[in-house]
């Protein structure tokens, strides 16, 4: 799924790609809970749900690439710890922050993903016009 991501970023992803390769890793009932804190914080669900995360994403972030991921377990629920080097799109800023993240699969499919971030205020702040 890390894969598809990457590429479906790559190919101008929200807005500029199709969803389509994302979509069979994906429940169709998929939940996504992102700290409300985040400036796309709050409960994504279904394919069209996680397709709207993107768009938030990529609204927020210039850059944002997951430098290090270490799968702490491999099976269901995974726990995933990510090292992110991202931009903030609004401010120019750069921010270095890892995320632990649960992925729960069921069937081959993501059916729900919960990322617990060390310091959402630090994120939030990069993002925010001063």
């Amino acid at each position: 799924m890390y894969e598809a991501e990457a590429e479906y970023l790559a190919a101008g992803g929200p807005g500029g790609a199709s969803f389509t390769p994302l979509a069979p890793f994906f429940s169709p009932d998929v939940v996504l809970h992102q700290a409300a804190a985040l400036p796309y914080g709050g409960i994504w669900q279904g394919h069209e749900g996680i397709e709207r995360f993107f768009l938030a994403m990529h609204r927020t972030w210039d850059v944002f690439e997951m430098v290090d991921q270490t799968f702490l377990t491999d099976t269901s629920p995974l726990v995933v710890l990510t090292r992110v080097r991202a931009r903030a799109r609004a401010t120019g800023r750069a921010i270095d922050f890892p995320i632990l993240q649960t992925i729960t699969v069921e069937d081959g499919r993501i059916t729900e993903v919960r990322p617990f971030y060390w310091d959402t205020a630090a994120i939030a702040d990069a993002c925010a016009p001063r």
